[in-house]
């Protein structure tokens, strides 16, 4: 397999105009990543990852991210089965975030907590504030409990 890699950050333009792949991380190492629906455009995750996530989602075709709550690179769908095989990948124009187009084996969820998107609740607006969420989504894809047990909630380990 060859190895991914990332050029050194020379000039604005470079970075900005030119085709070299020079990604910025974080003080902490990180970039954030959005994940959708490569047919359907809806926004499916925020996630975060390092240069080695990065590196293995390019390689591999298969999103990878890194956990910040648990300090380790998961790939996405190696408990549950729902992979996100990736379609395209987009980089922003100062190389500091990442935009994934995926397809999501399985029921198609994304969600650790069973909905489809990450995003299933809405905030209400100004002239609502103070009122409760609003589930945009009526049920879950999948049970969490059936595809992870009664170990915590990955995100919150």
């Amino acid at each position: 397999m060859t190895t991914v890699k990332f050029q050194v950050r020379h000039s604005v333009e470079q970075v900005e105009e030119g085709t070299d792949f020079a990604p910025k991380f974080d003080v902490d190492g990180l970039m954030p990543c959005i994940t959708s629906d490569a047919q359907t455009g809806e926004v499916l995750m925020l996630g975060w990852m390092n240069e080695k996530a990065l590196r293995s989602t390019i390689e591999t075709g298969e999103a990878h991210y890194f956990s910040r709550a648990r300090q380790v690179l998961w790939h996405k769908g190696a408990t549950s089965g729902l992979v996100q095989k990736v379609i395209d990948a987009r980089i922003d124009d100062d190389q500091d975030a990442i935009w994934l187009k995926v397809d999501v084996a399985g029921s198609g969820a994304s969600c650790h907590v069973g909905y489809r998107s990450c995003f299933y609740r809405a905030v209400p607006k100004v002239k609502n504030a103070g009122q409760p969420l609003v589930f945009m989504e009526d049920q879950k894809t999948f049970d969490p409990s059936e595809v992870y047990g009664d170990a915590p909630n990955p995100t919150q380990l």
